[in-house]
């Protein structure tokens, strides 16, 4: 009995340290994904009011609350990349460790993120990219893959024939590829869907509620029209309304009147990215990208003086929105599903 009660308390003793190790282990490994008081990070978007950031922003702090982070929304309210590059320089002055942005337009933005990075900020790209900018990642859902799924989505909604037009946004590089994409989808695989016509409505509604008008009146047979994103959609969907002719209008991003309105057969559906993700693992990729320390990978980062935090492209996902699942869409009640406040907070 002594003897088993000896071995019973060196297994216990032995357990006890490896347990404490262990512990100790872990509290070391969590501690280098922690960030020192005052650590700040920053999203910063174009047209800041615009719901589809919302949710990225939701998660892109969720993830930096959960590693003692501070972070803070900023952007332009107006769609002015001049506009939006004098935010990113007012929060480049406030020394963030990193800074998340939504470039409007590529080029532009090359010289101020170069600039960021120079002065020892990361830098990650969401949504729309800077490629020849020195940002660190680019997260986002594949613009290709939206656009060709919006457009299986219309031509097998139309029995693979039939015309169809795209409203489009120039210039803005996720919104150029998803309708390159459509448009490209269309020509390879539904051989008898034919683009009748195409404008820029530049995400504005009464623009897209014209095109569509004059589209129909020079195309009474439009049996579909496509846009990169929600607000055009607006415009579209009340000009389908009045033609009272069946034009399927189909879109990218979601807000509460757009969710509605595919709710009630005004708007066909929507290709969504899969927003939570885009800001969650964008803020995981901008904190390795502030502390390179933390990765050594077998590489040359350290002969070429790169940051070994360099991911070229990072795929989030998307959904297909339709009446049958719109009601998982809605902000609001996301919101008061978390009990936050959003971007306020």
């Amino acid at each position: 009995m002594k003897i088993k009660s000896m071995l019973l308390g060196t297994a216990a003793a032995a357990f006890m340290t490896l347990t404490a190790s262990s512990a100790m282990a872990q509290d070391a490994k969590k501690s280098t994904f922690q960030c020192e008081p005052g650590e700040l990070y920053a999203m910063n978007v174009m047209v800041s009011g615009v719901e589809y950031w919302f949710p990225v922003y939701e998660m892109f702090k969720q993830a930096a609350q959960q590693m003692g982070c501070e972070t803070v929304y900023t952007g332009t309210p107006e769609y002015d990349v001049n506009k939006q590059i004098a935010t990113f320089e007012q929060v480049l002055a406030r020394q963030p460790a990193g800074i998340m942005v939504h470039p409007m337009n590529s080029d532009p933005f090359i010289a101020p993120i170069n600039r960021a990075v120079e002065q020892g900020i990361a830098v990650v790209t969401f949504a729309a990219d800077s490629p020849n900018s020195k940002r660190s990642a680019y997260i986002t859902s594949n613009n290709d893959r939206e656009g060709a799924a919006a457009a299986d989505a219309i031509a097998e909604a139309m029995g693979g024939s039939g015309e169809y037009a795209v409203l489009e946004n120039p210039g803005q590089d996720n919104h150029d590829r998803r309708v390159s994409a459509f448009i490209g989808r269309m020509e390879e695989k539904y051989p008898d869907m034919k683009l009748v016509a195409r404008a820029a409505s530049n995400q504005d509604p009464t623009k897209a509620y014209n095109a569509v008008l004059t589209m129909h009146q020079a195309h009474p047979n439009l049996g579909a029209v496509f846009m990169p994103e929600a607000n055009s959609a607006l415009g579209a969907a009340q000009a389908a309304i009045e033609t009272k002719a069946d034009i399927k209008v189909m879109t990218a991003d979601v807000n509460a009147k757009i969710l509605d309105m595919i709710k009630a057969g005004e708007v066909f559906g929507s290709i969504n990215p899969n927003q939570g993700i885009q800001g969650y693992m964008g803020f995981i990729s901008l904190f390795l990208a502030a502390h390179p320390d933390l990765i050594d990978p077998m590489n040359d980062y350290k002969r070429s003086g790169t940051n070994p935090m360099m991911v070229p492209y990072i795929d989030n996902g998307y959904a297909v929105v339709t009446a049958e699942n719109a009601d998982d869409f809605y902000w609001e009640a996301y919101l008061k599903r978390r009990g936050t406040k959003g971007i306020e907070e």
